[in-house]
């Protein structure tokens, strides 16, 4: 059904001079603390506010209901893109997000740094975010190390904080490998396991590698490991330029999602310095507007504080949106919707299967009692309950870039 809806929305899209902005502000959907309150209801938003009494609000399900996501499908559905067809493994949103080149053989995995006492169990899944300039030293120490192996070649590439990149390049490769990231503490890491015969061989690199990489950290700390997640090859996924006729943009400083971006057919605008600047990003997205018919401006940071489980920071980040919200909103985009890719609650430190809110604004919109932009009131919203997927039509329809379909 999916394939048919895009193929319809090909069909009806036509390119206008009107212009629209996505802003996703990353794992925003939240659940009360012991006050009653989410982040979004605890922070002081008058921007926000005055924006949500004059468009139209709702929940989206990322995927379906009681289904959590991960980043990757969650901005895939943003982008009007059907993420239960269209599968991208996060390795290959980390790899083309720092501009490696893959080709149609490689295979490509998600890396972390994490921390193991001495029976090998993970005591932190993310070695305490390491800075970025470690974590580019301890790939550069790995690199040394293997270089090859079975005549695959092996590429090791920092990402940010934690994160790294492994490229396997060679003939055989399948791309079905289980995860050896077990998602919690108190575990052992997992084996990669082939999940099909054509992975056989990159499974067996996978555990040479793992353990040429153990004895390389062994006397590092706090990054004495590897977790890997997410192996697959290049997807084969139309392009935004193809199904809607869209120049679209992308301000994003966290590789994953310059990746997705990349994936999805946007152009990447290069942030200078410390790219997770609010300051930084909403300076490109002014220098960039007339550019672009739609940008996609990711915010990373309400994300990694709900899995921090710091609720204050987290509510201090969505008020610094706020204050920077008024330069958006002077742009005059036709339309602007705000939301998130996906929940991460604070109380849970991790993504989340909740609903997370969404708001419109644009012309034509219906009576909306909402006053603020917040998960209980968005309950009230004229958007109802709705699919991440199906935003995209309507920021279309509300640009006014489709056409009546049929007679």
């Amino acid at each position: 059904m999916d394939t048919i809806i895009l193929d319809i929305l090909k069909d009806i899209s036509v390119k206008t001079d009107s212009k629209i902005v996505l802003v996703v502000l990353d794992g925003i959907g939240d659940l009360p603390n012991e006050k009653g309150l989410t982040p979004l209801e605890s922070a002081t938003t008058p921007n926000l506010d005055r924006l949500a009494v004059n468009s139209a609000l709702g929940l989206m399900d990322p995927i379906y209901p009681g289904i959590t996501p991960g980043s990757g499908p969650g901005h895939l559905g943003l982008f009007g893109y059907n993420p239960l067809r269209y599968w991208i493994g996060r390795g290959v949103l980390s790899a083309l997000g720092i501009g490696l080149e893959m080709g149609p053989n490689d295979v490509a995995a998600r890396g972390n740094f994490c921390t193991v006492d001495s029976s090998g169990k993970v005591v932190d899944r993310r070695a305490g975010r390491i800075p970025t300039e470690l974590n580019a030293k301890l790939c550069e120490k790995i690199s040394s190390a293997v270089q090859e192996i079975d005549g695959v070649k092996i590429t090791v590439r920092p990402e940010e904080e934690h994160r790294f990149v492994l490229l396997l390049s060679g003939e055989g490769l399948g791309p079905h490998v289980s995860d050896t990231d077990p998602q919690k503490t108190g575990l052992l890491p997992l084996d990669p396991v082939a999940l099909d015969e054509s992975s056989k061989k990159t499974a067996e690199v996978v555990k040479k590698f793992i353990d040429i990489v153990k004895e390389v950290l062994k006397d590092e700390h706090p990054a004495n490991m590897v977790l890997l997640r997410g192996f697959d090859k290049l997807p084969n996924i139309p392009s935004m330029r193809e199904i809607y006729k869209l120049n679209p943009g992308a301000v994003a400083s966290y590789p994953m999602y310059k990746g997705i971006a990349r994936v999805v057919g946007m152009e990447v605008l290069k942030l200078e310095g410390h790219g997770e600047l609010l300051e930084e990003k909403i300076a490109l997205f002014e220098d960039n507007f007339d550019k672009y018919d739609y940008i996609f401006l990711h915010i990373k940071k309400t994300d990694s504080y709900g899995e921090d489980g710091n609720f204050e920071s987290k509510v201090h980040q969505i008020e610094a949106f706020d204050a920077v919200l008024p330069r958006i909103l002077d742009k005059k985009p036709d339309v602007l919707a705000i939301t998130g890719d996906h929940s991460t609650p604070c109380v849970l430190k991790a993504h989340s299967w909740h609903p997370v809110p969404v708001l419109l604004s644009a012309p034509y919109l219906r009576y909306d009692p909402c006053e603020r932009f917040t998960e209980k009131e968005a309950l009230k919203g004229s958007l109802g309950r709705m699919y991440s997927m199906q935003l995209m039509p309507l920021m279309m329809a509300h640009a006014g870039k489709l056409k009546k379909y049929g007679a």
